[in-house]
């Protein structure tokens, strides 16, 4: 029954789309702007927008890439650290795969 518990708990801790990691927040969605200085989310919950600083660091799969490598439609998982009402990346994620389309 505890595993059962336990099993439960990870799933839905894993299927929230900002949840914590100590003080950080993680954003996990679909990009729909990209700026500079934020980058736009659309998550389950809505957009979010998350700040970009000249500390925040970007990866796609194993590689170490820039802003500038962020386009719209790219899947990405943000962490980001609450500051006020904004969030603030320090790291962005960036999908390898292309987020998968609807069709009609």
């Amino acid at each position: 029954m505890r595993s059962v518990v336990s099993t439960i708990c990870v799933l839905l801790s894993l299927s929230a789309l900002v949840f914590a990691h100590g003080d950080e927040k993680h954003v996990m969605g679909t990009v729909t702007k990209v700026e500079d200085g934020s980058i736009i989310v659309k998550t389950k919950e809505g957009d979010k927008t998350v700040m970009v600083l000249s500390t925040t660091t970007f990866v796609k799969g194993t590689a170490t890439v820039t802003q500038k490598d962020v386009k719209v439609g790219d899947r990405v998982v943000i962490h980001a650290m609450p500051m006020g009402d904004m969030l603030h990346a320090t790291e962005v994620k960036i999908g390898i795969a292309p987020a998968p389309q609807h069709q009609h």
